[in-house]
C-alpha cells in the first residue's frame, strides 16, 4: 500500500509542464490555429483531466505527444456547434428531443428575411406608429379557426399558464382526474395551475368522470372549467369523459370560462381528436395549442376564442415575459399562411400523409447506395410529440449490417456531420423513412460510408 501511494506521486510528478509543452512544434501549430491562450486552457484541461485519472487509477503517466494529441482534440470539439442539424432517421416525426416540427421553406425564407437587419416587430408602417407585436398572425389565426381573437406566446405550457393567470387568478379551476397530464419536461398540469395563482379542483375518477361532477364542484369561488385534450397518452376500457359541448352549456350557466387545451393543434378534424376549429364551435371559451407539433410550425403557444377573455389575457403582466420573439412570428406566420393556403407543403402534414409504395422506393434508394450491409424492413413510426399517441404509421426503414457493434455504430453515427439519428431494432440499427427526405440519403450514405 505504501508502495502504491508513492507510485501515485511520482507518475504525477513526471507530467510536464504547461510552459515545456506550448514550446513543441505540435503545439505552435495549434496556436497558430487557434491562439495561444487557447491552447494554453487546453493544455490545462488535459493535464487535470490527466491527474484525476492517475489518481484514481493505476495508469501510466501519458507521453507529451498524447497529451498535445488530446489537446487538439479538446479545441476541435469546442469549435463544434452545440446545436446543429440532425438526420432523424427515428421515424418519430415530432421528435421532441430533436426540435419537433421542421419548417417548411417559406418559414425559413421568413426566418432569414426578418434576422437579416430591423423589421416592423412593433411598428404600424402605415401610421408610423406602436402596433401589436403577433398581429399578423393572430388575424391568421382567427381566419384559420373562426375565433373572434386570438394570441400567441412562447410555448403551449405558457399558453395554459397566461389564460389560467388572467382568468382564474384567486379562484378555482375544475379539471377531470383523468385530465391532469404529465406534459414535457416533467411539467404537470397541476403544477401549471398552481404557478397561475389558481387553486384545483379535481372532479371524477381517474377513468370516468360526467358532467354531474363538474356541476357538483362548481361553487362560488370557481373561475373556470380546464378541458386537457389527452394527448400524450390514452385511457382505454372502461372510461368516459365529458364532451366539450355539455361543459360549455354549464360554464355559461355558471358564468365561468370553458377552456379547452387541445396540446397537439389540429387545424383541420384528424383522428387525434377535435379540431381547433370545432372545439370553438362547440363552445369553448378558449383553446389553447402548441405551434410545433401538428401546426408544423415554430415552439411556440397559441391561444384562439372569445374576445374579451383574450382581452383579459393580453393585458396580464405575465404576457411579456411569454411574448415570442421576431424570428418565431415570422416562422408562425409563413406556416399559417401555408396552411391556408397550401397545406400540403408543411413538412409535418406531408411526411404524415406518405404512403408504404413511397417509403419503400427511398427505402431502396438508400439500399442502393449503401450497398452490401443494407436491407429492407418493415417498421411502425409514429406522430410523436404528444401527438396521436394510438396511431400507429406503417413505414419501412433501412437497417444497418456491419462489422460494428449496433450500439458502437450508433454513435458513430450520430458524431458524424451531420448527425444521423436512427433506432436500434432486433440488434441492428435502423433507419426509418417515415422523416428521412429524400435529399438527405446521400448524406446518409456518406455517414455510413465513414463507419465502415
Amino acid at each position: 500500500m505504501q508502495g502504491e501511494e508513492e507510485t501515485v506521486p511520482a507518475r504525477l510528478r513526471r507530467l510536464p509542464q504547461v510552459q515545456r509543452l506550448l514550446e513543441t512544434p505540435e503545439a505552435g501549430a495549434l496556436i497558430g490555429r487557434f491562439g495561444r491562450q487557447a491552447v494554453t486552457d487546453a493544455l490545462r484541461a488535459t493535464l487535470d483531466h490527466v491527474r484525476v485519472q492517475l489518481r484514481a487509477e493505476c495508469a501510466e503517466t501519458p507521453a507529451a505527444e498524447a497529451l498535445l494529441e488530446a489537446a487538439a482534440a479538446w479545441l476541435a470539439g469546442r469549435e463544434q456547434p452545440g446545436l446543429r442539424r440532425t438526420v432523424n432517421a427515428t421515424g418519430i416525426v415530432l421528435h421532441t428531443n430533436l426540435g419537433r416540427a421542421p419548417l417548411a421553406e417559406p418559414a425559413l425564407a421568413a426566418v432569414a428575411e426578418v434576422a437579416r437587419g430591423y423589421c416592423n416587430l412593433e411598428f404600424a408602417l402605415e401610421t408610423g406608429r406602436r402596433s401589436l407585436r403577433a398581429g399578423a398572425v393572430e388575424a391568421l389565426l382567427c381566419e384559420l379557426t373562426g375565433a373572434e381573437a386570438a394570441l400567441a406566446v412562447n410555448n403551449g405550457a405558457a399558453a395554459i399558464l397566461l389564460a389560467l393567470a388572467a382568468l382564474a387568478g384567486g379562484g378555482e379551476v375544475i379539471v377531470s382526474r383523468g385530465e391532469l397530464v404529465e406534459i414535457g419536461g416533467g411539467f404537470r398540469i397541476p403544477d401549471v395551475i398552481r404557478q397561475g395563482g389558481a387553486r384545483l379542483v379535481e372532479v371524477g375518477a381517474t377513468n370516468r368522470t360526467r358532467l354531474p361532477d363538474y356541476r357538483a364542484a362548481v361553487g362560488e369561488h370557481t373561475r373556470a372549467l380546464l378541458k386537457v385534450h389527452q394527448s400524450n397518452f390514452r385511457l382505454v376500457g372502461f372510461t368516459a369523459e365529458t364532451p366539450i359541448a355539455e361543459l360549455a352549456g354549464l360554464a355559461r350557466e355558471h358564468g365561468v370560462a370553458l377552456v379547452a387545451d387541445l396540446g397537439s393543434g389540429n387545424l383541420a378534424a384528424h383522428a387525434g381528436g377535435p379540431s381547433i376549429r370545432d372545439a370553438l364551435a362547440e363552445g369553448a371559451d378558449l383553446v389553447t395549442f402548441s405551434g410545433d407539433k401538428l401546426l408544423g410550425g415554430p415552439q411556440a403557444g397559441l391561444l384562439t376564442g372569445r374576445q374579451a377573455l383574450v382581452d383579459r389575457i393580453r393585458a396580464h403582466p405575465l404576457l411579456r415575459a411569454v411574448r415570442l420573439d421576431k424570428m418565431s412570428l415570422a416562422a408562425l406566420e409563413a406556416t399559417l399562411r401555408l396552411h391556408r393556403d397550401a397545406p400540403a407543403s408543411i413538412p409535418v402534414l406531408r411526411m404524415l400523409a406518405q404512403t408504404e409504395a413511397e417509403l419503400q422506393t427511398r427505402a431502396e434508394r438508400l439500399c442502393t447506395l449503401l450497398g452490401a450491409g443494407a436491407a429492407v424492413i418493415r417498421t411502425d413510426g409514429l406522430a410523436g410529440g404528444g401527438a396521436l399517441p394510438e396511431e400507429r404509421i406503417p413505414s419501412r426503414a433501412v437497417a444497418l449490417s456491419l462489422p460494428l457493434p449496433a450500439d458502437a455504430l450508433a454513435r458513430m453515427l450520430r458524431l458524424g456531420r451531420p448527425a444521423v439519428v436512427g433506432r436500434i431494432v432486433d440488434g441492428r440499427v435502423a433507419l426509418d423513412m417515415l422523416t428521412v427526405a429524400d435529399g438527405e440519403l446521400e448524406e446518409i450514405a456518406e455517414a455510413v460510408a465513414a463507419c465502415r
